[in-house]
């Protein structure tokens, strides 16, 4: 039991520790639960599904990165792809889920609040870099072009053997997704755009998924060896070079590309839902059939 609680433990230690993934990761929990205690009995508080998809994102998104299983990303290419479908969509797909802003907000002190935050997120350039990141054109394009640029072979040798490379493409990944996510099905009332419309939406979920299917199975097809790092370093587990590409290549393949499935349903959702609710508003008193 003793050794069994060891080894748990060195799992769960940072590999590399960072502090900059320790602040943020801390600093958001203690945010949402300050604001879920403001929040309690009011009319924003959350419902239980939406606070567990913002702990199990967040959870997800630091497991990737501050324990073991960041080793086996360094160390096995199929669970790289698994730390990119997490950090890149699975993550910030729930976190954008959970809308977790207006609770944070609520439990954000107040000079940190308006001395920090409100200045930094209303600067004029930091609006304008917004609003291009979160074209609708530009926002698709961002999301496939960095799954493509990162799985360049001779970028992603230089990636995984460098540790400021690997950590500019982990933060790249993940900066990006909670961009794209929070755009699809995050709150319209917090993106600080001008809504989409839900047609656009479903559009640009089918334009990131076919980029996704197309590099997805090239890696997995191919009948060479892409990605070399992974026998200079050292696999963590005796695995064939050609299965761990081929596994990887299916996680960005078929997991990766469900993604946008799954996005389509929840904006179906709203989509119907925001229906319904016009239609009522719009039916006369005493009119309801």
């Amino acid at each position: 039991m003793h050794s069994l609680l060891q080894s748990i433990a060195l799992f769960l230690s940072p590999w590399e520790f960072s502090p900059t993934v320790l602040l943020l990761c801390a600093g958001s929990v203690l945010l949402y639960v300050r604001g879920l205690r403001h929040a309690s009995g009011e009319a924003t508080s959350p419902g239980f599904w939406r606070i567990a998809a913002f702990f199990v994102g967040l959870t997800s998104i630091y497991a990737f990165l501050q324990t073991h299983l960041d080793y086996l990303s360094q160390h096995m290419f199929w669970i790289h792809r698994l730390q990119h479908l997490v950090l890149h969509h699975a993550g910030p797909f729930l976190i954008a889920l959970a809308a977790p802003l207006e609770i944070m907000a609520l439990g954000t002190p107040r000079w940190l609040r308006r001395g920090v935050f409100v200045p930094v997120f209303n600067n004029p350039l930091t609006l304008r870099l917004y609003r291009l990141l979160q074209h609708p054109v530009v926002a698709p394009l961002l999301f496939t072009g960095l799954i493509g640029f990162w799985l360049i072979p001779s970028v992603h040798f230089k990636a995984m053997l460098s540790l400021a490379r690997y950590d500019v493409m982990n933060w790249s990944m993940l900066i990006d997704g909670l961009l794209f996510w929070w755009l699809i099905v995050g709150p319209e009332k917090h993106t600080g755009l001008k809504p989409l419309g839900y047609g656009t939406r479903i559009i640009m979920l089918w334009a990131i998924m076919l980029p996704q299917i197309a590099i997805g199975a090239y890696i997995a097809l191919s009948s060479t060896i892409l990605y070399t790092s992974y026998s200079v370093c050292g696999r963590a587990w005796p695995i064939a070079p050609m299965t761990d590409q081929d596994i990887g290549g299916l996680i960005t393949w078929i997991p990766a590309a469900m993604m946008s499935a799954v996005g389509a349903l929840v904006v179906l959702r709203r989509w119907r839902n925001d229906s319904h609710s016009e239609r009522a508003r719009q039916t006369p008193l005493g009119m309801e059939v």
